[in-house]
């Protein structure tokens, strides 16, 4: 009987043991990092381990979010594509036209990318926006503190899913709204249009695991975990 007991703790802390290296692992490294060189037939690698954005997003929680949800997206829009004049299109493209490309690639093809842009605005990186940055977001909203309340608040108070967003509208100011679904802002069906520098994942399945039904603590937490050397980029390119 104690033999038995030393083999079935054997056993169950080796597998906690493999559990917790697969959380920790980094998955291939890509290239296919923003939407002028994302490839619509290859699914990018996170930039970073499972466990990267501890303790502010758990590690089972973007293993399953990136492994689950975004592969998922991924599959579904490679095959609704498939075979329609999309096809060989960039994502670029797909989007400026995707009123008339259907449910299937509006909502894979936006949750592919969404998800992409998502993870790369996250990590390890700057704390804080570029001074060109840092005064953008004064004019537009007064002070970085009051630009976050509101980008906050925008992703709070997305009824049912969806993502908060700031961008930059074609007049090159700064703007914060949020988005239903897997919409956003470079779609023509949207009503916010303009670039993409940073998302809010509002989905549930982006912080059920730990936080349950607590959206504002998650989006509270995330600004943790938002790599601003990441944003700065975007914001330089998007200002040309």
């Amino acid at each position: 009987m104690e033999k038995i007991l030393l083999k079935t703790l054997g056993l169950a802390l080796a597998v906690s043991f493999f559990s917790e290296i697969s959380c920790a692992v980094k998955p291939a490294d890509t290239k296919n990092t923003d939407m002028k060189n994302l490839k619509t037939n290859e699914f990018p690698a996170l930039p970073y381990a499972y466990d990267a954005l501890e303790p502010y997003i758990d590690a089972r929680t973007v293993e399953i979010h990136y492994d689950r949800h975004h592969r998922a997206y991924f599959t579904n829009f490679v095959n609704a594509i498939k075979g329609t004049p999309f096809e060989n299109s960039s994502l670029e493209k797909i989007f400026a036209e995707v009123s008339g490309a259907g449910d299937a690639v509006r909502n894979n093809g936006g949750g592919f990318f969404n998800h992409v842009f998502y993870w790369e605005g996250l990590g390890k990186g700057s704390a804080k926006p570029s001074a060109e940055l840092a005064a953008a977001i004064t004019k537009a909203f007064g002070s970085f503190d009051k630009f976050k309340e509101i980008l906050s608040n925008s992703a709070k108070t997305r009824f049912g899913s969806g993502w908060g967003w700031l961008y930059m509208t074609p007049d090159k100011n700064l703007a914060v709204a949020s988005t239903p679904n897997q919409d956003n802002p470079l779609m023509d069906i949207s009503p916010v249009r303009g670039i993409p520098l940073l998302t809010i994942d509002v989905w549930e399945h982006a912080y059920y695991l730990k936080y349950q039904n607590k959206r504002a603590d998650y989006v509270d937490a995330i600004w943790n975990v938002v790599n601003w050397d990441v944003v700065n980029s975007r914001y330089r390119e998007a200002i040309k």
